[in-house]
């Protein structure tokens, strides 16, 4: 423990001496004041880890005393400490951003207890994940050596998610070396099971878990027989670790009724996955039973602008005649605008809002060395989308749609991965661009590195030319050309792309939230 140091201000410190002794018997060196003016004064000549502060003092109050010090020391922690239990005395010391607040007479334990909370938590919260998950560690690896089911990977992956988060805080770069290792384990076995199990999810020759094309008439449209209107925010590239960051922000408004994990079709990109989800329907059944809107890749044409028909279309296959209303936020003012309007769109069944920020965030990595160094890693990337959605137009939708009677679902398309590891591929002019699948003749690749699609019509793609196979990229495997490798590499490698295959681009939310 390193050395804290505890400033304690009381009109009858000498009466609190067996307290202090004790404190200092467990290593804290704690300076004892009479009044509030001493306080102030020692805090601007000593460093200070936290203030017990008794309330009812003569000259410079308790309460007037907190004030000063939240004014010129913000970052300390402040315990009131009172022998008034009145409801007012505690709401105004609240209102002064105490840490704690302790009712006389107290015990030795209870101080000790409110001293560890404030000043080492941290450690002591690091400390226990490290051995939680420690303890956990042969029990996720022995689940990853069974074949597991669909559903199981579900459960699997939201451990990891769980254990990502928990131990992101913690110093210990031993922990982060070996849960590192274990993700990017249950990555590969992922890969592996995806790619075995996917022709015959798509051709019916055995059972599908949610997918893509199901996830509306599943988990969607059974809210539509309900008699409160249905939000659905689709946040682009959105991963399910991003929505466990996010959730206790949002259910400060929302309560949480389902928290459920379908499996995005490939390529893991809006064009594709996005556009069945809307149609319900694979890209080349899409492209089949409505030419007008589908646009291929080496079309001219914005690849998602038929959305809204495609979701119409897949009501009235499913006999719902609704109204709705669909809206993209692009920007702000626009997202503004959207909730003062919430009121007019009480009236539809159905109100589908798109936000784009969080792919933008994606690409943004690339782009953007700033952006690039604030989401740097997991852990940087989940702390970013908080931060914008809480300055957000989401965050104020979500407000109003809080004090209302609706549905509200939040969910996306497609995750994205952290790239690091570059695969040589070649091509023609017209292979596709993205980094994570590639579409093209004359492709040259080691099959060995790559999920290998040589008939797309297998996996319901549309197929360009005779000779154009599709390869999806594997965990943080990226497609790099041999022209320029190494400026390609370097340029590419640690940001956040989509299109191929990994728990964070296949295993993505679909949240239902109620009023509370």
């Amino acid at each position: 423990m390193e050395n804290i140091t505890i400033l304690w201000a009381d009109d009858e410190i000498d009466l609190l001496k067996p307290h202090i002794m004790f404190l200092e018997d467990k290593g804290y060196t704690v300076i004892p004041v009479h009044s509030g003016d001493e306080a102030i004064d020692e805090l601007s000549n000593h460093k200070i880890d936290l203030v017990f502060l008794d309330e009812q003092m003569p000259g410079l109050t308790g309460i007037d005393t907190l004030k000063i010090i939240k004014e010129r020391h913000t970052q300390i922690p402040v315990i009131m400490i009172t022998k008034s239990e009145e409801e007012h005395i505690m709401d105004e010391a609240l209102g002064g951003k105490i840490s704690d607040y302790l009712i006389k007479p107290v015990n030795p334990k209870q101080i000790l207890l409110s001293v560890k909370k404030h000043t080492e938590a941290r450690r002591l919260v690091s400390q226990q994940s490290t051995m939680n998950y420690q303890q956990q560690f042969r029990e996720i690896a022995m689940q990853m050596s069974d074949r597991m089911d669909a559903d199981e990977w579900i459960e699997l992956y939201r451990r990891l998610v769980y254990w990502d988060i928990e131990l992101a805080n913690t110093d210990d770069d031993n922990i982060h070396s070996i849960f590192q290792s274990q993700r990017e384990e249950a990555n590969r076995l992922f890969c592996k099971y995806y790619e075995q199990h996917y022709l015959q999810w798509l051709n019916g020759s055995e059972e599908k878990p949610l997918m893509s094309t199901t996830v509306l008439r599943e988990k969607l449209f059974p809210l539509l027989d309900q008699d409160d209107p249905t939000f659905m925010i689709v946040i682009d590239n959105f991963r399910y670790d991003q929505w466990k960051y996010l959730q206790s922000a949002i259910e400060q408004y929302l309560h949480t009724e389902q928290d459920n994990i379908y499996f995005s079709i490939l390529p893991t990109t809006t064009q594709f996955a996005r556009n069945a989800m809307f149609a319900g329907l694979m890209p080349s059944e899409i492209e089949r039973k409505y030419p007008n809107y589908w646009v291929n890749e080496d079309e001219e044409g914005y690849k998602n602008q038929y959305e809204n028909e495609l979701l119409d279309e897949q009501l009235r296959r499913h006999g719902y005649n609704i109204k709705h209303s669909y809206s993209k936020v692009l920007n702000a003012d626009f997202g503004m605008k959207l909730v003062g309007n919430v009121n007019n769109l009480m009236s539809n069944k159905l109100n589908v809002i798109i936000f784009n920020f969080v792919d933008m965030l994606s690409h943004s990595t690339t782009d953007s060395n700033i952006v690039r160094e604030l989401a740097s890693n997991e852990q940087a990337y989940r702390s970013v989308t908080l931060s914008w959605f809480e300055h957000s137009p989401l965050v104020e939708l979500i407000k109003e749609l809080g004090s209302r009677r609706c549905n509200v679902v939040i969910t996306t398309d497609h995750g994205s991965v952290r790239i690091d590891n570059p695969v040589r591929v070649k091509g023609d002019r017209d292979i596709s661009v993205n980094l994570r699948y590639k579409q093209g003749r004359l492709l040259d690749y080691n099959a060995k590195q790559v999920f290998e699609v040589r008939d797309p019509a297998k996996i319901f793609l549309p197929q360009r030319h005779i000779t154009s196979p599709y390869i999806f990229a594997r965990m943080s495997d990226f497609f790099a050309y041999p022209n320029n490798y190494n400026q390609y590499v370097q340029y590419y490698s640690n940001t956040f792309q989509h299109g191929g295959i990994s728990l964070e681009e296949v295993l993505i939310p679909f949240i239902v939230l109620k009023n509370k």
